[in-house]
């Protein structure tokens, strides 16, 4: 549920998502059951991509499954990026931001600490961002993030 709760938040006009860091499958694979997405999985980890291989057989869904740094990664454009449990906020933005484009949005699950996060990323990152409360955590949200860019120096 706490990765589905992303669904709903997805433009109908999206047909693309990265999900970085997707370790055992959240959001990722979640979603890739869910919708109509192509869907590409960047995982550092050779074991988890080898898990995430095997889930994605199992449930029958098509995911694109990169085993990598992120910063390794060409970037493709995407649609929507995700991430959980990933890096603090600033540090996730600069993973982000080479496949964004105008339109992207990302969608970040972030906990306790997302106001320090937030803080700290204002000063390197310009975000248009918008804070909705978890469904699954009280003391969760989900960041929706437009606009992602450096501030300029």
């Amino acid at each position: 549920m706490d990765s589905a709760q992303l669904a709903s938040l997805i433009p109908e006009t999206a047909t693309t998502i990265v999900d970085i860091g997707s370790g055992a499958g959240f959001p990722g694979l979640v979603l890739a059951v869910l919708g109509p997405w192509k869907i590409q999985l960047i995982e550092s980890n050779a074991r988890k991509s080898a898990f995430l291989r095997e889930a994605a057989r199992v449930l029958g869904v098509e995911v694109e499954i990169l085993t990598g740094r992120v910063e390794k990664v060409r970037p493709v454009p995407a649609d929507v990026i995700t991430a959980r449990a990933c890096a603090p906020l600033p540090q996730l933005l600069g993973y982000a931001a080479p496949f964004c484009g105008p339109q992207t949005i990302c969608l970040f699950h972030k906990g306790r600490g997302v106001h320090k996060e937030l803080t700290e990323s204002q000063k390197t990152w310009q975000i248009d961002v918008m804070s909705i409360p978890s469904v699954t955590d009280a003391s969760g949200v989900v960041l929706k993030i437009k606009g992602v860019a450096p501030h300029e120096r």
